[in-house]
């Protein structure tokens, strides 16, 4: 499970999906849109131009699945919920939670990490500007879990959502940053104040 707002989504949310998968040798991978996410400000983009945006840059990889666990709820998504959640439909599986090193060093805050990790390995990965992952830290609030905690290595892409709607809002190009029909997806639905290419 990777989730996030992907507002919009791009080529370092599709390249930690699969350098994960492949490294941890994972059946696939649930991109999992947030609809109200509880640590950080609203989505720019509704919910369902954001889950189109995953599902045009997820379409060639069949290992990849759009999720609309947190979309489909009118709650605030708490990771624990959507784990419970995905656990109760999917008993067999091993789930695995794809995180950054930014959002992993803030687990103590969430709510009920103890629980959260009972649920499912957290897959660590690095971020650009971010200290690197140290498993003993991230594992040291939560006595005898540590193997539920994993760094993964990727590929350092230091792309950023915030950074691609600046673009687009300015008029620039994010070509390379994103898939092209993302950002086709973008210019013709006007989002993130993008020039809105004619129909």
């Amino acid at each position: 499970m990777l989730g996030g707002t992907f507002d919009p989504i791009h080529y370092a949310h599709l390249a930690i999906a699969e350098q994960v998968r492949e490294a941890l040798d994972l059946a696939g991978v649930l991109f999992v849109p947030a609809r109200v996410p509880v640590h950080r400000p609203p989505p720019q983009a509704a919910a369902e131009h954001r889950a189109r945006m995953v599902e045009l840059a997820i379409a060639d990889n069949p290992r990849f699945l759009l999720s609309r666990i947190e979309l489909d709820s009118d709650a605030p998504n708490f990771s624990v919920d959507t784990l419970e959640r995905l656990v109760a439909t999917r008993p067999a599986d091993e789930l695995v939670f794809i995180v950054s090193a930014e959002a992993a060093a803030a687990l103590p805050s969430w709510r009920d990490p103890a629980r959260l990790l009972e649920l499912a390995t957290l897959a660590v990965v690095p971020r650009l500007g971010y200290p690197p992952p140290d498993i003993d830290q991230l594992s040291h609030p939560f006595p005898g879990q540590a193997d539920r905690l994993l760094v993964v290595e990727t590929a350092p892409l230091g792309h950023s959502a915030s950074d691609i709607r600046a673009r687009l809002a300015a008029g620039r190009s994010a070509r390379y940053l994103l898939p092209s029909a993302v950002e086709t997806y973008i210019r013709e639905h006007g989002l993130y104040g993008a020039t809105r290419t004619a129909d």
